[in-house]
């Protein structure tokens, strides 16, 4: 392994760590904003133009608040417990694929920190494990109202899991591959997977709520039952680990569902692109299409939070296991059927 290599993955990690933060921090702005705009507010105005200085003021705050620490004999679970969530959200941006390969300084660079051919399974075992940082944290807090919240989080999203994948199984007896810079290319040569995996798109979409407990499946940090929830005895930057991981997991999951279901990178034209304008513009263009399909998903996050009421727990597992499911199975019989009648 040459140094150069090594240089190129380091800037390429540098990147995407600090495009992740940059991402979950101003997603608190723009959260403002969108609930400001939907209820016929004005939202942040006075930290800079706009409010765009904001997130920097909220994070000054965070850092120079004092520190509690609940009367629990695991303290060091209690300090592990954010960490877990704050890294799990950060790795899983390491396998997606950002952009086409651009060349500089004669070497070709691959816009992604690591393609391994189990993307897939990396994104969904990093997103088993986060589960853990709620549930740890919630236990070493000593309260009760933490601990029912982090037993509703990790039913909750264990149970979505499973939707989840079982939607993901109909991409991948498309595309043939668990890679998911495979399965963009396979798009940018046949056509986006939406169009032909409507129903997963829909199920996937609607477990991404879930696992990143935003409204309607909210009901982990539930005020008028849980306080807080599994963060409530938290202060300072350990309860901002919390909110930034619950952020940086909004962005991932519209960056996994603009690279599974929409094409990625991949914009219409982009071969032709590549022909006359080069490659670094075509993966300049690339980077541009896929961060307005992410932002274009992270505001629909927002739309629905401020729009739709959150449900009863049973309404929640209901919709999972006796719904959300089911129709994975159905959905993946389906392709199966279609896959022998008319090929790939």
């Amino acid at each position: 392994m040459d140094s150069a290599f090594i240089i190129e993955k380091s800037i390429v990690i540098v990147v995407v760590f600090a495009l992740t933060m940059f991402m979950a921090m101003y997603s608190t702005w723009a959260e403002r904003k969108v609930a400001a705009f939907l209820q016929d507010r004005v939202g942040p105005n006075r930290a800079g133009w706009g409010g765009l200085l904001q997130p920097l003021a909220d994070g000054a705050k965070l850092f120079t608040k004092e520190e509690f620490f609940p009367n629990t004999p695991n303290r060091f679970l209690f300090i592990l417990g954010p960490a877990i969530a704050m890294s799990t959200a950060l790795i899983t941006s390491a396998v997606i694929p950002w952009g086409d390969k651009i060349h500089v300084f004669g070497r070709d660079v691959l816009l992604q920190a690591t393609d391994i051919d189990v993307s897939i399974l990396y994104v969904f075992g990093v997103l088993s494990i986060g589960v853990y940082g709620i549930m740890i944290g919630a236990w070493a807090s000593n309260n009760k109202y933490s601990l029912m919240s982090a037993v509703r989080a990790s039913s909750q999203m264990i149970s979505y899991e499973v939707a989840m994948g079982l939607a993901m199984i109909s991409i991948l007896m498309m595309s043939g591959s668990l890679s998911l810079k495979d399965i963009t290319i396979m798009q940018a040569n046949d056509g986006w997977n939406i169009f032909y995996q409507p129903l997963a798109f829909l199920i996937f979409l609607i477990c991404s709520f879930a696992e990143t407990n935003r409204t309607p499946f909210d009901l982990a940090e539930c005020e008028s039952e849980l306080i807080g929830g599994y963060h409530t005895e938290y202060s300072s930057m350990k309860m901002g680990f919390y909110l930034f991981a619950e952020y940086a997991n909004m962005f991932i999951s519209s960056t996994i569902l603009a690279v599974v279901f929409l094409g990625g990178y991949h914009f219409p034209g982009m071969g032709w692109v590549n022909e006359n304008w080069g490659i670094n513009i075509g993966a300049l263009l690339g980077f541009i299409t896929l961060f307005a399909k992410i932002c274009f998903f992270i505001f629909f996050y927002m739309w629905v939070r401020w729009t739709i009421p959150r449900f009863r727990y049973d309404q929640l597992m209901h919709l999972g296991w006796k719904i959300l499911i089911p129709l994975a199975v159905i959905n993946i019989i389906i392709t199966g059927i279609v896959m022998v009648l008319f090929g790939n």
